[in-house]
């Protein structure tokens, strides 16, 4: 084995460089590759997560949409509910009324019929009265022998009827 120095500095610096370039490049390399793959690692890891993050707002966003939805619909029950609910208490109320009329239009007939009747019945009473007091001064003024014997035969008229009758 024969070792020989390379005089040409020409040769020797390209081939230094050249060995120092490929240590250099394979342990650069290597790192550069080892830092380019935990930066693709990292970036793809945040993508993911960001993949998950947008995954998970899209559903809470669907998820809104549908309680929107529902509460949409829920406050549009209610509010045909509320129409229903009036309509029905006002039907309701209007037939109360017509009821209540009726029957104070009822009572007022029933008043009016009483008052005619007691009125009438005061009336029949007086004239009654009247008359009566109006027979008994007659009976009093004409209490001649002839008068009272029509009057006597009469009453033995009656009782000759009730006799017979009997």
């Amino acid at each position: 084995m024969n070792i020989q120095f390379n005089t040409n500095l020409l040769e020797t610096n390209v081939i230094n460089l050249a060995v120092v370039i490929g240590i250099v490049i394979s342990f650069v390399g290597d790192a550069l590759k080892s830092l380019l793959s935990n930066r693709q690692n990292l970036i793809l890891s945040n993508l993911e997560e960001a993949n998950k993050r947008a995954i998970n707002a899209e559903q809470k966003l669907f998820e809104a949409r549908e309680k929107f939805e529902s509460a949409k619909i829920k406050a549009q029950e209610i509010q045909n509910q509320s129409i229903n609910t009036i309509n029905k208490d006002r039907i309701q109320f209007k037939t109360q009324t017509k009821e209540a009329v009726q029957r104070l239009e009822n009572l007022k007939k029933e008043t009016l019929t009483f008052q005619q009747k007691k009125a009438l019945t005061i009336l029949s009473k007086k004239v009654i009265a009247l008359s009566l007091k109006q027979v008994k001064n007659k009976l009093q003024s004409r209490t001649d022998l002839k008068f009272q014997n029509s009057i006597n035969n009469f009453y033995i008229a009656l009782l000759r009827n009730y006799e017979s009758f009997n």
